[in-house]
């Protein structure tokens, strides 16, 4: 049984389709705190497989022991459960270090009381920074982070790290993403934000479905091509795929070190505007916007050296950024039309 820990979230929903497809037994623990329970039935209609769920606060230590206490077969964990806009970080930090740091050390502790040796572990590239070039790598130095999201993530490596030596018997891989963008090819799962959209996808399609009167672009003086902010999108489809081939490298004890570190993007930066410009051509839908200021906790420019992920772990990022966009308007024109009523 693998636990995923936020698995009707965005990435945790298409991650739980992926291991239902391969073979292994689910189990989903989430508070529902940015997502809803009609997640569970929209997997088991793709997947023809019904993922065991749990509505549990992993930031509780009491419901998080239930849990582990419930379910004494978990071979390994997946790792999403964690507040994520870095917008909102800025204004509620507190409310993000106890959600993502007391989370992951109420699984940690359990893991050593139920002896579950394996853990993949959702990180980020804010882990970062701004940093000093590009493409970035696993060697590249870790920066001050510019939000306090960004900072839970350096935390939570830091404390995976410090139990990753002295608890040999556990294994550990730090998933490092860019911005993962993209819906399920079924449209039946997508990125579904509460109120308004922090991440740029979610908001375009919004606005081209005339949820939203316009999309924000904070910022057009940046030292970049267009003067918009440059980040790596890669498809979440892609992205699911590592987290199966991670969790099989460490179940089949392929694994070099008990705690090791992949960045997961395309390798290709891409700019607001362009991606503004690429949905457009690709759903044929008009996207109104207009520049505001820069907001606080965004980088100038980001995007991935993938070689790493590619040779050792075999996987690479094969949806190109229009089918990605593709996906995600297919996704919002699905759940407004079928969905959002229900």
């Amino acid at each position: 049984m693998i636990l995923v820990t936020g698995g009707t979230g965005f990435i945790g929903s298409h991650t739980s389709v992926e291991l239902l497809r391969e073979g292994f037994e689910v189990l989903i623990a989430d508070n529902l705190s940015n997502s809803y329970a009609d997640v569970i039935d929209r997997i088991e209609e793709i997947t023809g497989k019904r993922p065991f769920f749990e509505r549990t606060d992993l930031s509780n230590s009491e419901e998080t022991d239930l849990l582990f206490e419930k379910y004494p077969k978990i071979e390994a964990i997946i790792h999403f459960a964690a507040s994520k806009a870095v917008g909102e970080s800025v204004e509620k930090p507190l409310l993000y270090y106890k959600n993502n740091l007391n989370s992951l050390m109420n699984i940690l502790e359990n893991m050593k009381r139920h002896s579950v040796k394996n853990l993949v572990f959702s990180s980020s590239c804010t882990v970062y920074g701004e940093p000093d070039e590009l493409p970035v790598h696993e060697r590249s130095p870790i920066k001050i982070a510019n939000s306090p999201y960004g900072n839970t993530k350096q935390i939570s490596e830091e404390i995976i790290q410090d139990v990753a030596k002295v608890s040999s018997e556990i294994n550990f891989i730090s998933l490092r993403y860019f911005n993962p963008i993209g819906a399920h090819p079924s449209a039946l799962i997508g990125e579904l934000p509460l109120g308004i959209p922090n991440n740029l996808i979610p908001y375009i399609t919004q606005t081209g479905y005339g949820l939203r009167e316009a999309l924000k672009v904070f910022g057009d003086d940046y030292n970049t091509p267009d003067g918009s902010a440059i980040r790596d999108y890669i498809d979440v489809v892609d992205l699911s795929r590592a987290h199966i081939i991670s969790i099989k490298r460490l179940l089949n004890h392929k694994n070099k070190a008990n705690f090791e570190i992949f960045n997961l993007g395309t390798g290709t930066g891409s700019s607001v505007f362009e991606v503004i410009r690429t949905f457009e051509k690709v759903c044929g839908q008009k996207i109104n916007f207009k520049v505001v200021g820069r907001r606080e906790g965004d980088i100038e420019k980001v995007w991935a050296d993938t070689r790493y992920a590619n040779e050792e772990l075999g996987w690479k990022a094969e949806k190109t950024l229009g089918q990605s966009l593709k996906t995600a308007w297919d996704w919002e024109n699905y759940y407004r039309k079928n969905l959002e009523k229900k």
